[in-house]
């Protein structure tokens, strides 16, 4: 089974913000390694906190092989926070903290911002020099129960910063492995009576209809497979490097238990996709991925307003029942079932829940496609 590392495409700004909208969480932490561009990321999502002006908080640059500085982003202000040294173990981690930079702007600033009319508060970078002064993590805990934190967290297995990644208020983005464990299942099992065909290999925009769902959920999950009835569609994945299921079974259920089958049993959740939306996009499935791994109890599904739809994440919780399906049964009965544990990962666009099942609606959606790419 081929596996994915990180993602083909990479994840941007508005994704990582409708994820956290859609999560219900308070606050939103980037974590990863040196590269991950947890900084750059969180720069483009401060700007959607507070569209009209910056968002109140600190920021850190530094000068390297010489020193750490931290910087009031409302007044300009920088302090030193840590001075390199030497002598200190290298590569890495080489500066040396310089706890009266934290204490006499760090604090300040964090608990200026605590009293100010603000909703949000934004902290670029906290490490191991932030980590090493006691009033300054202490000034973090306070503010996280006054305001809303945007901060971003370096991955070095320290007690303070796994303690604000495991706070149950805090939706964690994990830029090394921002998806986690999770299975895809492309469900393309139809025979297409309405449509009078394989919609499946009808063309849209070039390509094969398909197409559209493989590219929307590329590069995302750790397996992937497509469930099918048409010997063409398994052709066509396996060209692509992509595991398909080839099967002559009558129904939903047995296409849901063959998909699940495939993914094996080392997933935490797993996206049932169907291969007819071609309107879809890989941000909404990267959506639903980073909310059901930061909620991975939870049964997510894309939706617009009122109107709930496909695709759908069940947790590793769900397994069970949905390979015991009813005959003709769906992911349906089990979202009726257990309506207290969906929730809901907004789309950008209603016309990504629309799917394919007559040639009109084929034509339809192709003149929706191509409008939007004109815009």
């Amino acid at each position: 089974m081929k596996g994915t590392g990180m993602p083909v495409r990479r994840l941007t700004a508005d994704c990582i913000w409708n994820s956290f909208q859609s999560s219900g969480k308070r606050h939103l932490i980037l974590t990863g390694g040196r590269g991950s561009g947890k900084t750059t990321l969180l720069s483009g999502v401060s700007r959607l906190l507070q569209p009209s002006s910056p968002v109140p908080g600190i920021t850190t640059w530094a000068e390297p092989g010489k020193a750490v500085y931290l910087r009031d982003t409302e007044t300009g202000k920088t302090v030193l926070a840590g001075k390199f040294d030497p002598a200190l173990p290298g590569p890495q981690n080489r500066m040396r903290p310089v706890e009266e930079g934290f204490r006499a702007l760090g604090v300040a600033v964090l608990r200026r911002c605590m009293e100010g009319n603000g909703e949000w508060a934004l902290i670029d970078e906290i490490g191991y020099l932030e980590s090493g002064c006691g009033e300054y993590c202490a000034a973090i805990r306070a503010l996280m129960g006054k305001k809303r934190l945007a901060a971003a967290a370096r991955r070095q297995g320290l007690p303070f910063l796994e303690e604000l990644c495991r706070h149950p208020d805090v939706f964690l983005v994990d830029l090394d492995r921002p998806f986690g464990q999770l299975g895809c299942v492309i469900m393309a099992s139809g025979l297409g009576r309405r449509f009078g065909g394989n919609k499946l290999l009808a063309d849209f925009g070039g390509e094969p209809l398909i197409q559209r769902a493989l590219d929307a959920t590329e590069g995302i999950f750790a397996r992937r497979a497509v469930v099918t009835r048409h010997r063409e569609v398994e052709k066509l994945c396996r060209r692509q490097e992509i595991p398909a299921v080839f099967h002559d079974l009558s129904y939903r259920s047995d296409t849901v238990r063959l998909g699940l089958e495939e993914m094996g049993g080392e997933m935490a959740g797993c996206l049932f996709c169907p291969a007819d939306q071609p309107l879809l996009r890989w941000e909404t499935v990267a959506s639903l991925a980073l909310c059901a791994t930061d909620g991975p109890k939870w049964i997510w599904r894309a939706a617009w307003g009122d109107r709930e739809g496909a695709p759908v994440l069940f947790p590793s919780w769900a397994f069970g029942e949905l390979k015991s399906l009813p005959e003709g049964g769906g992911g349906k009965l089990l979202i009726g079932k257990y309506s207290d544990w969906v929730r809901r990962v907004w789309i950008r666009d209603e016309w990504e829940l629309e799917d394919v099942d007559r040639p009109e609606d084929l034509a339809i959606l192709r003149k929706r496609w191509e409008k939007a790419r004109m815009v």
